[in-house]
């Protein structure tokens, strides 16, 4: 049973550029970049005139995702900070690029593009991190990549890193996630499992991905897939009404920025939550007030895949361990993947800076693919090769659980591999 329209391929995503989020009254859409900028400008008066410039492209107003943003410059100003505190490098000069600038006057992608030729060729950084959204990443790590500029990315579209010498990333992607979700979906039985996906690129780049995999792990698997527009919809009722006829044991909630919630409010309505098991396929549910605050109890029972991360891992290095206690004292939460993918990739261009011969493009380049960095997880190294993506990185993964109304990212266990399993899983909640 399917109700879905036809796909390009992963390689032909097509650009859905021209997404309008409705902004509510109460919602002010310019306080991220202002936070943001806040941020970066008082850094940038504690460094000297020699310090590495380094860009920082990312979505900071509509129609991108600005808190994504705002969150991935907290991780960059914290990792220069923690340079800073231990004497890593000649110190890191941000200069903080909204990918959004024009986006609702043109592509998004070009958008993005024309924030890369400016830090590129007016700002004249020696890298660039903060790439969220997997809409803008393509063009803008070929822009990279013509240029000669080190881009790192913090998203997992598939093919960003593949056959690149300039771009790199130390986050997972959608083709690694996809396997560890199927495996879980087999192991617990599940067979009816029904697949609602936006039309964006990482919405369908997902969902095709995710298909695959379930059709080649899960033995019998019955996949009810249904694609809706992310642009403009106010609402997925009739989407999970399809989905509640069909009956299915797991919902895969693959929406995207606002329409990931979205989802989960027509699935209450139709009858599909709560009761039916739910995977949503990125760890926003780590931003746990906001999760509880949007999902409320029909959230319970919620699996993701995510980074092997937190304050009490025991594979926590100390470089961690510095970010999670200071990310907590000055933003009063635990950090998300996307402020840890920036502190990561700040800290790992700081120790490039410090190994290089100077601060230029070609110097932090040599010393990417030739050194090794120390981060949060352990060592980490960039050598070229001719495998398919030798700068693409990615920590361990793990599907991570809230069992109970109101858990924080502390309460959440680990529920898949099986070797890392951490606490029981409760489908629908305890």
């Amino acid at each position: 049973m399917s109700a879905r329209t036809p796909n390009p391929s992963p390689e032909q995503y097509p650009d859905r550029n021209k997404e309008r989020i409705p902004v509510s009254a109460t919602q002010q859409p310019q306080d991220h970049a202002a936070r943001a900028a806040e941020l970066v400008e008082a850094h940038n008066r504690t460094v000297g005139a020699d310090a590495l410039p380094v860009g920082i492209l990312t979505p900071l107003t509509l129609p991108g995702d600005p808190t994504a943003g705002e969150l991935a410059v907290r991780g960059a100003v914290l990792g220069a900070r923690y340079a800073a505190e231990h004497g890593v490098g000649p110190g890191i000069r941000f200069v903080l690029e909204n990918d959004q600038r024009g986006a609702n006057e043109e592509h998004m992608s070009r958008s993005a593009v024309g924030g890369l030729a400016k830090l590129a060729f007016v700002d004249r950084v020696a890298a660039v991190v903060g790439q969220w959204h997997l809409r803008t990443t393509p063009t803008v790590a070929a822009a990279a990549e013509e240029i000669g500029l080190p881009l790192f990315i913090e998203n997992g579209h598939n093919t960003a890193t593949s056959n690149r010498r300039y771009v790199f990333r130390t986050y997972f992607s959608i083709a690694d996630r996809a396997p560890l979700m199927a495996t879980f979906v087999r192991e617990q039985g599940f067979k009816r499992i029904a697949l609602v996906a936006a039309d964006t690129v990482f919405g369908q780049m997902l969902a095709d991905t995710l298909a695959e995999e379930l059709r080649s792990t899960v033995p019998g698997a019955e996949l009810h897939r249904i694609d809706f527009a992310q642009d403009g919809v106010s609402n997925l009722d009739d989407q999970l009404r399809s989905v509640a006829a069909f009956g299915p044991d797991l919902l895969l909630n693959i929406g995207v920025v606002r329409t990931n919630y979205m989802l989960i409010e027509s699935a209450v309505r139709a009858g599909v939550l709560p009761g039916t098991p739910m995977m949503v396929c990125f760890p926003f549910p780590m931003r746990s007030d906001d999760y509880w605050r949007l999902a409320g109890k029909a959230g319970a029972g919620v699996v993701w895949p995510a980074t092997r991360f937190s304050g009490t891992w025991p594979g926590l290095t100390p470089i961690g361990q510095w970010f999670v206690d200071h990310y907590q004292q000055e933003f009063g939460s635990f950090p998300p993947d996307n402020s840890l993918n920036a502190f990561t990739d700040v800290t790992i261009l700081a120790q490039a800076a410090a190994a290089a011969d100077g601060t230029g493009r070609t110097d932090i380049h040599r010393a990417l693919e030739s050194e090794t960095f120390v981060t949060w997880r352990g060592p980490v190294s960039f050598p070229w090769s001719e495998d398919d993506a030798p700068h693409h990185q990615p920590p361990e993964i793990v599907l991570m659980h809230y069992r109970r109304f109101g858990d924080t990212v502390d309460d959440a266990v680990v529920v898949w591999p099986q070797e890392s399993i951490s606490g029981p899983y409760h489908p629908t909640g305890e």
